[in-house]
């Protein structure tokens, strides 16, 4: 892993219609963004079905619909991109997509309903094995930030414990497994997960569950608010969430993938967004053991379509006529400069230490949320030029765990002034 050259992409958001597209699906529209996209010299997109189009009832998954999901990803091979497919749609820029068979007359939890789960497992399969023996299929991501239904601040969620949160990932990932074997089949939530104290989804399950970790980084959580748009913690906060993940990862070197991360205005204004994104990406960069960086979004949300948060309408690389925009331009450059090369950053050799109650359960992990004690300690180590990498307080006594990361430094909280 550590000799593979790093992966840049983006998430595919297409110009016409944005996920509707689905519904009046056009191939030669679809063959225009990738084109556009690969002009990039990107080399993979995140596709994203929408559940409700793909499973309209839990026992009928469409044929036409998965044979189109095919046609996309053989249309991202002709021009050199690999594809992730996420499953669970779910929820995408602030709108939730859930199949009527789980709401309203038919209301049943997403998690923990035995014929939903089945139906879940069955969708997921179906779709990893319609791609299975398309070289490049990179694998399934479960879902897109689903973590979302689970808990507050959604309006109507699916409430769970954090054992059956684990026990509902197992069976997905297992399903996607059954499905393609050997691919990269990842689950990715929003960062409640490492902030939000009672939340269901841990950070041990997000950094021990799948072939990789995900990590969603968006600075519109209290970042920017707090530091503005060329602070330390905004520019580094995806080098954060990498780093913060690793310090449950079971594998020292488990791969992690910046999977969403972006340019959010108004905290992130247009003619902030180019810097913005290739110091989010290089700071990234300094992370040991990065999978690779897929940014959002290919495409801007046209300005056609009613009801998106302002902030969803401008993210994209490229405008809705395809044209390259500033922030586009500088993921272009950075992988033009790392296309081939292996990344071997030095290890990061300080470590910080968090205590968050327990390393199973996280109770205490807001220490980790903007404005908590742990986060600002890293944000002033980060201003002061040290590297810090994050180490759980149950392993910053363990020598072997320690030198396995090349740490050799190990710091509090207290320590940091």
């Amino acid at each position: 892993m550590q000799d593979d050259p790093l992966r840049f992409g983006a998430n595919y958001t297409p110009a016409q219609g944005w996920f509707h597209h689905w519904l009046d699906f056009d191939l030669d529209e679809v063959r225009a963004d990738l084109d556009a996209i690969a002009a990039l010299g990107l080399d993979h997109v995140r596709v994203f079905p929408l559940w409700p189009v793909f499973q309209p009832n839990r026992t009928l998954i469409r044929p036409r619909a998965v044979e189109q999901l095919v046609a996309l990803a053989d249309a991202a091979a002709e021009r050199g991109l690999d594809v992730n497919v996420d499953g669970l749609q779910g929820h995408l820029s602030s709108f939730d997509f859930l199949p009527a068979w789980t709401r309203t007359w038919h209301r049943r939890n997403i998690f923990t309903d035995p014929e939903v789960v089945a139906g879940q497992e069955e969708y997921l399969r179906t779709l990893a094995a319609a791609l299975a023996d398309r070289p490049n299929f990179l694998g399934m991501t479960v879902g897109n930030e689903i973590n979302q239904f689970s808990g507050a601040p959604h309006p109507d969620p699916d409430r769970i414990s954090p054992a059956q949160a684990a026990r509902w990932l197992e069976r997905m990932l297992a399903a996607c497994e059954r499905g393609a074997p050997g691919r990269l089949h990842v689950h990715a939530e929003y960062d409640a997960v490492w902030y939000r104290d009672d939340h269901p989804f841990t950070p041990a399950q997000a950094a021990g569950l799948g072939a990789a970790t995900a990590v969603h980084s968006w600075v519109f959580d209290g970042t920017a608010q707090r530091h503005g748009a060329s602070g330390t913690a905004t520019e580094h906060h995806a080098a954060y969430l990498i780093e913060l993940s690793k310090a449950w990862a079971p594998d020292p070197h488990r791969p992690v993938w910046l999977q969403e991360a972006g340019a959010p205005a108004p905290l992130i204004g247009p003619e902030q967004a180019a810097r913005f994104t290739e110091a989010t990406v290089v700071n990234a960069l300094d992370c040991p053991d990065l999978w690779g960086v897929t940014w959002w979004c290919s495409h801007d949300v046209s300005r056609d379509l009613a009801d998106f948060p302002e902030l969803e309408y401008g993210l994209g690389l490229l405008t809705n006529d395809r044209r390259t925009k500033p922030a586009g331009a500088a993921i272009a450059r950075i992988a033009a400069q790392w296309r081939g090369r292996a990344h071997r950053p030095a290890p990061r050799s300080t470590a910080l230490v968090v205590d968050v109650g327990g390393a199973e359960r996280a109770p205490g992990r807001s220490v980790c949320a903007p404005g908590g004690a742990f986060f600002d300690a890293w944000t002033a180590l980060t201003a002061q030029g040290v590297r810090p990498a994050v180490v759980l307080a149950e392993r910053a006594g363990d020598p072997a765990h320690l030198a396995a990361r090349g740490i050799t430094e190990v710091l509090h909280v207290r320590d940091v002034v």
